[in-house]
């Protein structure tokens, strides 16, 4: 269960990423070319907007299981800090981003007001979710923090 659980988080990472960039060119697009906010800009936004809520119980499920939470008590290991801490922490702030420039896309009056809201938010969230989920482990990995 629980490789299949971490199975389905690394796939949905992949989803979350494909996207959040689609979303920001789009995004861009819409508002440097001062476009219409379509409805294919509304499905992309809504999708991207499911499966980061997706991976965030997938997420805490693995937390969970995977006994990280316990690994709050030893913050001089790095290791353990990012796992048990630093990831999830980062994460949650990037879904409450794209959570939040959602609703301020959607609740925009004006076509580029939406894809602008859209771009600044997803771009904020797209830097944390490459440095929290793809830099850092890296990292950590090759014993460089």
């Amino acid at each position: 269960m629980e490789i299949a659980l971490l199975h389905t988080h690394s796939l949905l990472r992949w989803l979350v990423v494909g996207f959040l960039v689609i979303a920001i060119i789009k995004s861009l697009s819409g508002w440097f070319g001062k476009k219409d906010f379509t409805k294919p800009d509304n499905i992309i936004a809504l999708l991207l907007l499911s499966f980061t809520h997706l991976q965030l119980i997938a997420g805490f499920a693995l937390y969970f299981m995977k006994g990280w939470s316990t690994q709050l008590t030893n913050m001089s290991d790095p290791i353990a800090r990012f796992w048990g801490m630093e990831h999830g922490f980062t994460m949650i702030i990037t879904i409450a981003l794209i959570t939040i420039g959602r609703i301020k896309s959607k609740k925009a009056t004006e076509s580029i007001q939406k894809h602008k809201k859209s771009v600044i938010f997803y771009s904020i969230a797209l830097v944390l979710i490459i440095w929290a989920g793809i830099v850092k482990p890296m990292l950590l990995g090759k014993g460089l923090i």
